[in-house]
């Protein structure tokens, strides 16, 4: 048999035959390993969750309904910009007063957020994606009646954002529980769906503008945002030895396999339960795990998102009318928003598919870190662009960076907190989040 010989560098020592047999011996054990990785993760997630989730099946279906409620969620305000400019006119309104219209939309839907981790945590998330999509399509059609910019406010911001709320946060939620390995992944199809959406109803809404204006743009709007129903229906449960894993999370009385599952750091959920009727705190931790603020590394993301969020949909939604401002047509300035949603579109699921390697998993933070100086990079660049071609290149390089951070956003979260805390994490995440959501387009337009 051949023999392979290597020398040992640390002792000076005769030469070590190796056969050949020992180095495929050895090859099989580092495949081995890798392949074990899964399995690892599997077993963690048992622990954290008490269940060991699927990993597929039903659950590529279940990221389907995803997909098609995160795109309505975040890519709805985005498009709506379309209408801004016939809309100011209408009204005779100025700028700052418009874009207060997509800010308090986005702004209610981050600060509906703990209102949805009580729903959910209480019914799940099939019933609140299917009331979300039903407040969505009747705060459009009720739009389209309004006659002062108010009324839009009202209809549009208020009660059509604590409808894309209960959209968003259940469908991050039902992920979790259905993908641990795969995660990744399976956060960055289901987060494509934002792109997706915004490639499709920026030229859309330009064209239903033209054909019926924006009064019956938002009838036929407010008809297409029912399909989030439909998406909700296929959040079906996820059912573990005859009790569902909402359940299973919701009471530490449920065991599987002997080890208890709660919602909290510690499994105290049925010991709680009297204490909620004592004080409004403890009703609360109840529903959101407080604790979370006693953990450092929620503390340092909970800031930098929150002093992100004040420039992060800005630009967004400023895009196509500072576009029209700079001479560009109408078509020409909604092509902007799709070229940035097609890059988006295929950064988002790359990302995933890169966050998900057995070499960046482990570094995810650093990835996020990255995504977000380029994205700071990406506006200062911004001015120094001209004509349509440079708005084109920026909408690009936006596009990708874009896609990176949104993919990442909570998958980091995820990472930071483990998947039994992460429903009220992104409950506590997104209410201080609607803050500067708020301020910042508004502040943006006076600029």
């Amino acid at each position: 048999m051949n023999h392979i010989y290597a020398v040992d560098s640390d002792v000076q020592s005769p030469p070590r035959a190796i056969t050949e047999d020992a180095q495929v011996d050895r090859l099989c054990s580092d495949r081995s390993a890798l392949l074990s990785l899964r399995v690892v993760m599997g077993a963690t997630a048992a622990s954290a969750l008490g269940y060991t989730p699927p990993d597929g099946g039903w659950g590529w279906v279940v990221v389907f309904g995803a997909f098609i409620s995160i795109g309505f969620s975040y890519a709805f305000p985005k498009a709506l910009t379309i209408f801004f400019k016939e809309i100011r006119q209408h009204f005779g309104i100025s700028y700052s007063q418009i874009a207060w219209v997509s800010s308090i939309m986005l702004a209610v839907m981050y600060a509906g957020g703990p209102v949805s981790s009580v729903l959910v945590n209480r019914f799940g998330s099939r019933p609140v994606v299917i009331s979300g999509g039903i407040m969505c399509g009747v705060s459009m059609v009720a739009a389209s009646f309004s006659s002062t910019i108010t009324h839009l406010y009202i209809c549009v911001g208020i009660v059509g954002g604590l409808g894309l709320s209960f959209n968003l946060q259940p469908s991050l939620t039902i992920i979790g529980k259905y993908f641990q390995a795969r995660r990744p992944i399976a956060n960055g199809l289901a987060m494509a769906g934002s792109p997706v959406f915004l490639c499709t109803l920026a030229p859309l809404n330009q064209f239903l503008f033209d054909r019926y204006g924006w009064r019956g743009g938002f009838v036929i709007l407010g008809a297409m945002l029912l399909n989030c129903c439909v998406a909700g229906s296929l959040m079906r449960p996820l059912v573990i030895g005859g009790a569902s894993a909402a359940k299973l999370q919701a009471n530490g009385a449920v065991k599987l396999n002997g080890a208890p599952s709660g919602n909290g750091v510690e499994d105290q959920a049925s010991d709680r339960t009297p204490q909620c009727k004592k004080s409004c705190t403890n009703c609360i931790s109840c529903c959101l795990n407080l604790s979370l603020f006693r953990h450092r590394g929620f503390i340092i993301y909970l800031i930098g998102n929150m002093l992100m969020f004040f420039g992060f949909f800005s630009p967004m939604i400023f895009l196509a009318p500072y576009a029209k401002y700079r001479g560009v047509d109408e078509y020409s300035a909604a092509s902007l928003l799709s070229a940035l949603a097609l890059v988006d579109m295929i950064a988002r699921p790359g990302t995933g598919l890169l966050a998900n390697t057995r070499w960046v998993r482990p570094r995810v933070q650093y990835l996020f870190s990255f995504a977000i100086t380029y994205n700071g990079v990406c506006h200062l660049l911004c001015p120094l662009v001209s004509g349509y071609w440079g708005l084109v290149a920026y909408a690009v390089c936006y596009g990708l960076v874009y896609g990176m951070v949104c993919a990442l956003l909570f998958e980091c979260l995820m990472d930071l907190v483990g998947p039994r805390m992460f429903s009220s994490a992104v409950g506590l995440v997104t209410i201080l989040e609607c803050c500067p959501v708020l301020l910042g387009p508004p502040i943006a337009g006076n600029i």
